[in-house]
């Protein structure tokens, strides 16, 4: 490795270390189902989210939710306090196409209709809310 690839890359990885995240990877279901919910709890407060992905109808926010109580835990854990009400936002949410399982089903005549089995990655990132001092 080159000395400018490894000082970029020493800067992600640092980048990296102050940032509190959780990702999930290969949740079966499609990623555009599970971006309408990414898309309704963005840059919200974390625990007004939770209660919104508590009650949604939506299958995969039950997967969201799960991923968001793991990220407030990092987060809790690498800045050694707890999350009070108020002070944590999901700054960003992300999700990714993963590979989708390729299958065949039977069709008239000898055909096979092909049936593509769709997966996605989620990364959740929080963060604390910042309060101006100076209006304060």
């Amino acid at each position: 490795m080159g000395k400018r690839k490894r000082i970029s890359a020493e800067a992600k990885k640092a980048a990296r270390r102050e940032v509190s995240f959780a990702s999930l990877r290969n949740v079966p279901s499609s990623p555009r189902k599970m971006r309408l919910v990414a898309d309704m709890v963005r840059g919200v407060e974390v625990f007004k989210a939770l209660g919104l992905l508590h009650f949604s109808n939506k299958a995969a926010a039950a997967d969201v939710e799960k991923l968001l109580k793991s990220a407030i835990a990092n987060w809790e854990q690498k800045n050694g306090q707890k999350a009070e009400s108020g002070q944590l936002f999901i700054k960003m949410i992300k999700v990714d196409a993963a590979p989708m399982l390729k299958r065949l089903r039977p069709a008239p005549q000898g055909r096979g209709y092909r049936i593509r089995k769709r997966s996605n990655h989620v990364t959740i990132i929080v963060d604390r809310i910042k309060v101006n001092e100076e209006n304060a």
